[in-house]
């Protein structure tokens, strides 16, 4: 795994072994940043169930002006912190070993992110519990863009009860992003 563009191109970035974490291939962090590469200028971004932080390094690569990681694996955290220096980007980063719901309770008051991403376990609906959170929460408004990398067949039908809009959706081969902003 590497940065694909950016201020820290072409360093290769640590990542754990066995299947703990799913780091998200290259190929398809390349067509999503493509997607996001216009708009990632002095944005804020929030990296949850950050793994080895890949993705929240590729958008401070781009320009993103900070980035908070959220991961709750320790081994994973120490991978993160190794992966911003070796980037040169630690100073624009917020690393938060905790869970998911703690670290957003924690942020909460304190940022408003532009970009949030999620790579939760798979089956378990935890981008529901997400979701759910960040609807009514100030750590985002209208303007923010919710992405979550999810399996191919997860069920999103709720997302408009919930108070969410789908403006896009991008399959892979095994998984898929979707976007979302709020009503």
């Amino acid at each position: 795994m590497r940065v694909i563009a950016g201020s820290a191109r072409r360093i290769s970035l640590k990542t754990l072994e066995g299947l703990e974490t799913r780091p998200t291939t290259d190929r398809i962090k390349e067509t999503l940043f493509n997607m996001l590469q216009y708009d990632l200028a002095d944005r804020v971004f929030l990296d949850l169930f950050a793994g080895s932080g890949g993705i929240g390094i590729e958008a401070l690569s781009r320009g993103a002006a900070q980035c908070v990681f959220v991961e709750q694996n320790r081994a994973a955290i120490e991978y993160i912190r190794e992966n911003l220096q070796a980037t040169k980007l630690t100073a624009q980063a917020v690393v938060m070993h905790c869970d998911a719901l703690t670290a957003l309770h924690r942020l909460e008051g304190k940022y408003r992110f532009d970009y949030i991403f999620m790579d939760p376990p798979y089956g378990n609906q935890t981008e529901k519990e997400m979701l759910s959170y960040l609807i009514d929460s100030g750590l985002m408004d209208e303007e923010s863009q919710v992405i979550v990398e999810t399996r191919l067949d997860e069920d999103f039908s709720y997302l408009e009860a919930m108070g969410y809009i789908l403006t896009k959706e991008k399959r892979y081969k095994t998984n898929k992003h979707i976007f979302l902003h709020r009503k």
